[in-house]
């Protein structure tokens, strides 16, 4: 059993942002039907084939996919009006039975426009955690109970009942659920397999050898056992040498080892040294950069900064002195305010003005004859003063003293280097080296030897199984020989069998088939008494009516309501005998039915047609009549509206039903 929970789409298709739909009836089993109301181009298709997408990806046979590869159309798929970056997203939750308690599984697939792989992103979550194992593996674990080839059983719309009601034979999807229900690809499988069992046989046949060849396999293999008998006395001989080989390079080994031990250790210390000498260069270097990075490089234009400044102070004094400037105009203009206030004599009056003002010419000379230049803040000259004439000078004393560390600490790493470079293995180190390597050529040399005979004894030794192998299967050939006739014998006997046992099988399945069928569409049928049987031919699947006469009746006697009752009870028919206990989904399924062919459909198939019913519909599908008849009869789990804007061309999901 299986249980639709929740469906979110998020920018796809027309469902911009993110939109959550519950799916689960309510705890009442009498009322399983979850109802869409949307007018035709709304989302209503697009909200069925957001399930199949979810549930089967990249194998989905969406109503919108036609020829496009799988990337083209995902890109499709996704809301025109998204912003960079946004992802497109479809996530399924339902509950299905596995070993008798009820799982909670989460599907999740996202993509983004123009992906690299052109592919989607599938996450399996089960009871809220990701499951690794259901994710790689999802295509497999949901065949066991949703197989693809059914699923058209359960996710149907109008137009594969309009198109099933109006052919004459069933549609490609239904003959491959017929075919599935009833066990027949298996059959065709096994046919197969034994075409391929022949044809294997055929060529082991044909490589058997016959009896002339015995004489010579016989005197290959007196050959190959004498040549092995000769490699291992040479093997034998080598083995010895090796010995003596291996206790000389031993010996030789430990004198020098011993002697090298001691030297060792002195070039160790010195390559310590050194390493302790690079790694205090590298310190000292390191912060010679820090400094550098400063205002040490400053230094390299010390003359430039002595003439900066001395322009610096001399633009400041020549601001200082514009600000007083002014500063005295105004206080030698109150001042002789004052003083015709006082009432001196003109005489006095006029000296002190011509005073005043041959000082205020003076200042504005000094003034006109000199440019400021430098747009000096306050505090420019004496940030200026403490950067070049403290800061500075520190820098350049501290990188001096690097400076001369450095070059005493590198004089010492040559020093060390060049002890390093001149230190010579001592005489009687090189001429025990000079052994241990003739020593070590020597014994290489014997194992090489030992290897390559080994080798060669080896492939003998294969070669002389094989050939006592096929010396003892010359008298089991004709037996092989006749098994194989055997086969060939009875293979058309075996495949006649199987396409006896293959019709039979079909016809006794197709009989519960068809009694299904039947009785979902006299069921269905408002003319009780019309139809006696449906038959199903077991070669094409095609349907054949029956009247209570048993006469053949004419399937262009039938409305085109009474068609589509006949493809809706086709689908209901084989999803019963699947005995797969799954949700149905319906897209728009009551376009052509009259209103007593439309009034069995809601009454007697939409509440029992499972234990959850996803309908999809238009307002003249399910209108006001119908809708109040099932709200009546409580069969209404949850009723959502598909409210599409056309000028936004963007479809929002609202509680509710049209009316």
């Amino acid at each position: 059993m299986l249980i639709f929970k929740e469906l979110i789409l998020e920018n796809f298709g027309p469902y911009q942002g993110r939109n959550i739909i519950n799916l689960a009836p309510e705890n009442n089993d009498d009322a399983p039907i979850i109802l869409f109301g949307g007018m035709n181009g709304g989302g209503k298709t697009t909200l069925m084939d957001s399930i199949r997408l979810a549930l089967y990806g990249r194998r989905a046979e969406c109503s919108s996919r036609d020829n496009l590869s799988y990337r083209d159309f995902l890109n499709q798929c996704i809301n025109k009006n998204i912003g960079l970056g946004e992802k497109t997203t479809i996530e399924l939750t339902f509950e299905h039975i596995v070993n008798n308690q009820w799982k909670e599984l989460k599907i999740i697939r996202f993509w983004e426009k123009n992906s690299r792989d052109g592919s989607d992103n599938l996450s399996i979550l089960e009871d809220h955690y990701p499951e690794l194992n259901l994710t790689e593996n999802w295509d497999d674990y949901i065949e066991k109970f949703l197989p693809l080839g059914i699923s058209s059983l359960f996710l149907f719309d109008g137009e594969q009942v309009k198109e099933l009601a109006e052919q004459e034979l069933p549609t490609t999807s239904v003959k491959d659920a017929i075919k599935s229900l009833l066990g027949l690809e298996l059959a065709d499988k096994l046919a197969l397999d034994l075409d391929v069992l022949v044809s294997r046989k055929q060529k082991d046949i044909d490589k058997y050898s016959d009896s002339s060849e015995l004489a010579d396999i016989e005197n290959n293999l007196s050959k190959l056992e004498l040549e092995k008998r000769d490699l291992l006395e040479d093997l034998k001989k080598e083995e010895s040498q090796l010995k003596k080989v291996q206790k000389n390079y031993r010996q030789v080994s430990q004198n020098l080892r011993d002697i090298g031990i001691k030297l060792a250790t002195e070039k160790e210390q010195l390559k310590g040294k050194k390493a302790l000498l690079e790694n205090n260069i590298e310190t000292l270097r390191s912060h010679l950069k820090n400094l550098s990075a400063k205002l040490l490089p400053l230094g390299l234009i010390q003359n430039l900064l002595n003439d900066l400044d001395i322009q610096l102070k001399e633009q400041s004094r020549l601001k200082s002195l514009n600000i007083a400037h002014t500063l005295w105009q105004e206080k030698d203009y109150k001042l002789l305010d004052f003083l015709e206030k006082i009432n001196i004599s003109n005489e006095t009056y006029q000296k002190i003005k011509d005073y005043l003002d041959k000082e205020q010419f003076t200042i504005s000379q000094q003034l006109n004859s000199q440019t400021i230049y430098l747009p000096i803040e306050d505090n420019t000259l004496t940030n200026f003063d403490h950067k070049f004439h403290q800061i500075l000078p520190l820098q350049q004393e501290e990188a001096k003293k690097i400076i001369e560390e450095l070059n005493q600490i590198e004089e010492e790493l040559i020093l060390t280097e060049q002890l390093l470079a001149q230190m010579d293995s001592p005489t009687q180190y090189k001429q025990l080296e000079k052994e241990c390597q003739k020593q070590e050529t020597a014994l290489i040399s014997v194992k090489s030897r030992c290897e390559t005979l080994k080798k060669d004894i080896d492939n003998i030794t294969q070669k002389i199984i094989e050939a006592r192998k096929k010396l003892g299967s010359y008298g089991e050939d004709n037996l092989k020989n006749q098994q194989i006739q055997h086969i060939f014998d009875v293979l058309p006997k075996v495949k006649q069998t199987l396409t006896l046992f293959q019709e039979k099988l079909t016809l006794r399945k197709l009989n519960k088939l068809e009694s299904e069928v039947t009785n979902c569409f006299r069921y269905l049928l408002h003319k009780s008494n019309f139809i006696s049987k449906v038959a199903i031919a077991s070669d094409t699947f095609a349907l054949s009516l029956y009247n209570e006469q048993g006469n053949l009746i004419e399937k262009n006697r039938l409305s085109a309501g009474e068609k589509q009752i006949l493809a809706i009870s086709l689908l209901w028919g084989l999803a019963r005998v699947s005995e797969k206990n799954l949700p149905i989904a319906i897209d728009t399924p009551l376009g052509r039915l009259d209103s007593s062919h439309r009034y069995n459909l809601i009454e007697r198939y939409f509440p029992t047609a499972s234990h959850q019913v996803i309908l999809l519909s238009t307002d003249t599908e399910i209108g006001e009549q119908e809708v109040n008849f099932l709200r009546e009869k409580q069969v209404i789990a949850k009723e959502y509206l598909l409210e599409h804007d056309n000028k936004k061309n963007q479809t929002r999901i609202k509680e509710g039903y049209f009316c």
